[in-house]
């Protein structure tokens, strides 16, 4: 049992709903809520990713660092860095004109690396605005094979849009379009990143109106969104095909629980991400068991990685 004296006064010290701060004491327990919150109020590091089809990784950070900046790696990413020192915005240089990088959370880039994704593979990108995800497997794909972009916002496309083109995306196609309706195409592809919208719970370091600013009703409103799409992503995948699932909520409704619901119906098990860094999943939700294999799956904190709060999970189509 939660004590209510402590919801309340850590619910006033730090300025959160209250309902996020039980929801904290229980998931997490009182000196890791503690813990999570403190890390919260920190900043966090912004981070670039190059665009290494553009230019070399070490010629930018050197051409950049003649201009004042600096910057350390990213562990999970080998064109990944965070910027240590900004002498003006990272988003006014002429390299970032030319494309030659693209501004990413260091936890964004863990879906695309765990996509295991080839230069011949045909790729969705259900929610692709606006652009980092969608522009890193470019990349990694060489501008090769195929990248179908979905964004049903019409402003976001429009930056979506214009972020390939500044990084000079060639192999990619972009929807305006609800990505649950897909699978009407009739169309299988061989990978899907489905980087769900949610209610941006990890996002409080960057965007302090959080701790208020969403209630209970948006977490369940969110979840039954997430299940239509990733439903929507077992259809369209062929067989064997790869789904890497994620979001920058720490709600287990919006991350395990989704997965979980279609865990019992036999079309989809849970990978390893080959991931040395990150917490586990969570397979105990609020006294609630349920299954094992998302231990396979990786939660990032502020108060453990440094990075957004952020969950990411490695889905096969089996059946």
């Amino acid at each position: 049992m939660i004590n209510l004296n402590d919801v309340e006064k850590i619910a006033s010290k730090y300025q959160y709903s209250k309902y996020m701060v039980a929801r904290y004491l229980k998931l997490f327990g009182l000196e890791e809520t503690y813990e999570l919150l403190e890390a919260n109020e920190r900043k966090i590091k912004k981070s670039i990713r190059v665009n290494s089809f553009n230019i070399k990784p070490h010629k930018l950070i050197k051409r950049m660092e003649e201009n004042g900046f600096e910057f350390s790696k990213i562990e999970w990413d080998k064109n990944g860095f965070y910027i240590d020192k900004e002498p003006y915005s990272i988003g006014a240089t002429s390299e970032y004109l030319q494309g030659y990088y693209y501004i990413q959370k260091a936890a964004s880039m863990i879906p695309v690396n765990i996509l295991d994704i080839s230069q011949n593979d045909i790729v969705l990108d259900m929610c692709a605005a606006p652009g980092g995800k969608l522009i890193q497997a470019a990349d990694i794909m060489n501008n090769n094979g195929c990248i179908i972009g979905i964004e049903y916002d019409k402003d976001r496309i429009k930056s979506l849009r214009s972020n390939i083109s500044r990084c000079g995306i060639k192999n990619a196609i972009l929807f305006r379009m609800d990505a649950a309706k897909f699978p009407e195409f009739n169309y299988k592809v061989d990978k899907i990143l489905l980087d769900a919208p949610c209610t941006g719970e990890g996002l409080i370091p960057f965007d302090k109106s959080r701790k208020k600013s969403r209630s209970f009703e948006d977490i369940i409103t969110c979840s039954s969104i997430q299940i239509k799409l990733l439903n929507a992503a077992i259809e369209s995948v062929k067989i064997g095909g790869i789904i890497v699932y994620s979001t920058c909520s720490i709600a287990p409704e919006e991350n395990e629980l989704v997965i979980n619901n279609f865990l019992n119906k036999g079309k989809i098990e849970i990978l390893d991400t080959g991931l040395k860094w990150g917490k586990s999943g969570i397979i105990n939700v609020f006294g609630n068991a349920i299954s094992e294999d998302l231990l396979k799956a990786k939660r990032f904190y502020p108060h453990k990685n440094g990075t957004q709060g952020f969950f990411v999970c490695k889905l096969k189509v089996v059946n």
